[in-house]
This record gives C-alpha cells, structure tokens and sequence, in this order.
C-alpha cells in the first residue's frame, strides 16, 4: 500500500533529506513532491521553508497464514514471509572477482540467505536461467548481481523489470524486521551504464538550463532514474531539480536557480 509523509526543511533537498532519514529509506525508493518552494523573504523576514510530500510503498498488513494441504497457488506475502525465515543455503556465496576487495566483501549471515532464498524462488518462478551473487559495500549495503545468461529480460524496459525485482526483494527481506537493510539488484552492470547515460543527460541540461535561464522537464522516469538525476545536480551551481506529476508520469524538473545566477 502507498503511504506518505510531509517533511520541511531550509531547502527543498533538506525537507526530503529529513524525510528519508526519518523513514529510513532511499531517495530511489520514494516519490517526492514538491507542496511549497522555500521563500529567502527580504532580510529573513516573510521567509518560508520549503515542504515536500514523501509517497512510498509499504507492504500490507500480513494476513493468517492458510494451512499448508490449502495452499495450492503462490501466495506473495507468504513466499515473503517464508524468504525471510528461510536457512541458508550449504553451498557459500561468493564475491566476484571483479568487485574491489576494499569496498565490497562477501557476505554468509541470515539476511543474504533470505536474499537468495527469495530470489532464487522468484527467479525460478520467472523461468530465468539465473541465480544471485551478493555482497555488501562498505556502508552495509546488499549488492546483489544475477548472473546467468539472456537476462535481458530480468532488466526490462529502462530497468523497470528490474526495479520490481528489487523492490520485491527489499519487502520480503526486510518484512517483520526492527532493523531495514538497504538491497540493490543488478544484471549484466546494467544500473553504472544507465547513471552513466543519465549523468551525461543531467549535466548536457543543466548547462542549457543556466545558459537561458528556463526551467525544463525531463521525460518520465522511474524513481531510479529521477534519483541519479537529483544526485548528479545536487552540487551542480545555477540549478536545482524537484519531481513534478505522479507515477507511471512522473517528471523531474531541472530548474535554475536566480539565487546561484
């Protein structure tokens, strides 16, 4: 189910930063919108804070759990459920050779093995000839890469096949937990080319937009994609950016900013 927060804050950035760090999450895993831009007024006086509506998705109110000998179709919150209390498996999970042993390291401990549990009966039930290789980075982070081959279809449109997978995964893992851990799934380095493309596009508008001085929309994208461009302009002089529009249409704004021209 959707749910959502009102954050304030100096600046557009720190009302969704307090939001995200009140709800532990992040900024890919929330819509955000923008309900009042922050006013400087004339020496601090008639000043405003800016306010943001944070939406994100939590998962239902877990239901009675039916008998066993019942259950004859894949239910989700129970493959949820039963991904979270799965062992893990004999055979070790291991890094990749080529992930950098300073910033990421293998990793055996309950949540990596609700991780692959889940995944690899998702997977299965996809048909996708693939399994799932974690890690964690050195800020905790699950780093998850499906290996296999064809996984074309495990990416999907822009990600968004993708996109779900992990979101699946966060809902399950995290299900029932006092403590939420923050998973990222990848195939064939699909997400660092897609940053890749998208910081190139951030920057190429951002010049434009400080070069005639006008706000532009971008194209719809998903809450990945949006958050690379936030990311990438943050620090970026003479803009700033905010999501306008709800999903599936949601569009971030690259706007300039008369404070920093």
């Amino acid at each position: 189910m959707l749910k959502w927060i009102e954050s304030t804050g100096k600046t557009e950035d720190a009302a969704i930063e307090a939001a995200l760090v009140k709800l532990g999450m992040d900024r890919d895993e929330v819509s955000v919108e923008v309900l009042e831009r922050a006013k400087t007024g004339f020496l601090g006086i008639g000043s405003c804070p800016a306010k943001v509506k944070v939406t994100y998705e939590a998962p239902d109110e877990p239901e009675p759990a039916p008998a066993p000998q019942k259950a004859k179709q894949p239910d989700m919150v129970a493959e949820q459920r039963a991904a979270v209390k799965a062992p893990p498996r004999e055979e070790p999970v291991k890094r990749p050779a080529e992930a950098p042993a300073a910033a990421v390291s293998a990793v055996d401990d309950d949540r990596a093995a609700a991780i692959e549990a889940f995944l690899t009966g998702l997977l299965e039930h996809m048909g996708a000839q693939a399994k799932p290789v974690i890690t964690v980075d050195g800020g905790g982070a699950y780093q998850v890469e499906l290996v296999g081959g064809d996984l074309g279809g495990l990416i999907g449109r822009r990600g968004e096949t993708l996109d779900a997978i992990q979101q699946l995964t966060g809902y399950a893992v995290n299900h029932g937990q006092s403590k939420r851990v923050r998973i990222h799934v990848d195939a064939e380095g699909y997400r660092a080319k897609r940053e890749e493309s998208l910081e190139r596009l951030a920057r190429k508008v951002a010049g434009k937009v400080i070069k005639y001085r006008r706000n532009v929309t971008l194209e719809p994208m998903n809450a990945y994609e949006r958050h690379v461009i936030h990311t990438a302009l943050q620090d970026y002089p003479g803009v700033t950016t905010y999501s306008i529009g709800t999903e599936p249409n949601r569009r971030t704004v690259v706007a300039y900013s008369r404070e920093n021209g």
